[in-house]
C-alpha cells in the first residue's frame, strides 16, 4: 500500500475502535467484522466484499506493532501539516512538504511542478520509522500456520492412510498420511492453514502424528522388531519356525542348533518402506523353559544332564567380576 494512502484513510474508524485500543480488543473486533462481511457469508454481495477488503486492509496495518506506530506518526504529521493554501484552496500532499524542499506552500514559480517522491522524502527523516529500510508492507501477507494432531494405528502408519480432520476453524479436510510415518513426526501441508486477512496465500497446516503401539511389533528406524519364542528343544537341536510379518504373511526362519536367547534373525526387506528406503524384520530369539515337566520327561532330562560333560557356564562371569573388585 502506498504511504500517501495513510493520510486519507482512518483505519481506526474503519474498524470502529479508539486509537488506544489494545491488541487483544483490536483482534476481537476484527474477527467480529470479518465474520460478518466475509464473502463466504455474503455470496454475490459486492458491497460486503468491498467492506471485507477495507476491514482486512485496516487490520493488516494496525495489528502489526511497528506498522501501527508508523501509521500513527504519519497520520499525526499529516493532520498537523494540512492547511489552507493561499487563495483559500485546501493544501494538497505537495503543499504539506513543499516548504521543506524550497517549493513553498502556495502557487508561483517556486512551487514544485512534479509529485513528491515519497521514498526520497521520508529518507530525509533519517529513516525514523518511515524510510524504505523499515519498509511499508508490500503486497498481501501470508495466512497463519495452524497445528493439528492425528492418531493412527501402527499398521496404518506403516502402510500410509487417508484420514479426515476437523480443524479449529470448523473446516474439514481429507489428509493423506504418507507410508512409513513415525510416532511424533510432523507433516507440513502447504496451503491448508488459516486464510490470509488481505488476500495473500493461506498458511500451512502442521500435523503431528501419534502412532498407537502394536502388541507384537515395534519400530527402530526403518526396521521392525519382534520377540520370537522357541522351545528348549528347538534352540538346542535346531528347527525351522514360522514368524509373523506386519502384512500378515508369515515367513519361515531357520533356527540353528545351539541358538541362545537374544540372537537376532534378520529377514531382509520386510520392515518399513518409506521415501528413505526399506528396512528389515529383526526377530529376537527367546528360549522358553517349560514350567512343568511330566515325570517321564523329567527322567529323560536328568539322564541328559548326567550324559553331558560337567561344566559351569558362569565360570567366566565370576572370573570377570573378580577382576573388577
Amino acid at each position: 500500500m502506498a504511504s500517501q494512502d495513510w493520510f486519507d484513510k482512518d483505519f481506526y474508524a474503519v474498524l470502529g475502535v479508539a486509537k488506544d485500543v489494545s491488541a487483544a480488543d483490536l483482534k476481537k473486533r476484527y474477527r467480529k467484522l470479518a465474520r460478518e462481511f466475509h464473502p463466504d457469508s455474503n455470496p454475490g454481495d459486492a458491497a460486503a466484499e468491498a467492506r471485507f477488503k477495507e476491514i482486512s486492509e485496516a487490520y493488516s496495518v494496525l495489528s502489526d506493532q511497528q506498522t501501527r506506530a508508523e501509521y500513527d506518526q504519519m497520520r499525526a504529521m499529516g493532520s498537523g501539516a494540512r492547511f489552507t493554501a493561499p487563495g483559500g484552496s485546501p493544501g494538497g500532499f505537495d503543499d504539506v512538504f513543499g516548504g521543506m524542499f524550497g517549493g513553498g506552500g502556495g502557487s508561483g514559480a517556486g512551487r514544485r511542478t512534479r509529485p513528491a517522491d515519497f521514498d526520497d522524502i521520508f529518507s530525509m527523516f533519517g529513516n525514523g520509522g518511515f524510510g524504505t529500510q523499515t519498509g511499508f508492507r508490500r503486497g498481501p501477507s501470508k495466512g497463519r500456520d495452524l497445528t493439528a494432531t492425528a492418531t493412527l494405528d501402527f499398521g496404518a502408519a506403516i502402510r500410509g492412510d487417508t484420514m479426515r480432520l476437523t480443524l479449529g476453524d470448523g473446516r474439514s479436510l481429507n489428509v493423506r498420511i504418507p507410508a512409513g510415518v513415525a510416532n511424533g513426526q510432523k507433516i507440513r501441508l502447504a496451503g491448508k492453514g488459516e486464510r490470509s486477512i488481505d488476500g495473500g496465500e493461506p498458511g500451512d497446516l502442521v500435523l503431528t502424528v501419534t502412532v498407537r503401539p502394536h502388541p507384537v511389533f515395534s519400530r527402530e528406524g526403518l526396521d521392525l522388531r519382534l520377540d520370537v519364542p522357541v522351545t528348549f528343544v528347538e534352540a538346542t537341536l535346531g528347527a525351522t519356525i514360522e514368524v509373523p510379518t506386519l502384512d500378515g504373511d508369515p515367513v519361515r526362519l531357520k533356527v540353528a542348533p545351539g541358538t541362545p536367547s537374544g540372537r537376532v534373525l534378520r529377514v531382509k526387506g520386510r520392515g518399513v518402506t518409506s521415501s528413505k528406503g526399506t528396512g528389515d524384520l529383526l526377530a529376537t530369539v527367546q528360549v522358553v523353559v517349560p514350567g512343568r515337566l511330566p515325570a517321564e520327561a523329567r527322567q529323560h532330562l536328568e539322564a541328559f544332564a548326567a550324559a553331558m560333560p560337567e561344566e559351569n557356564p558362569r565360570e567366566d562371569l565370576l572370573a570377570k567380576a573378580a577382576l573388577g573388585v
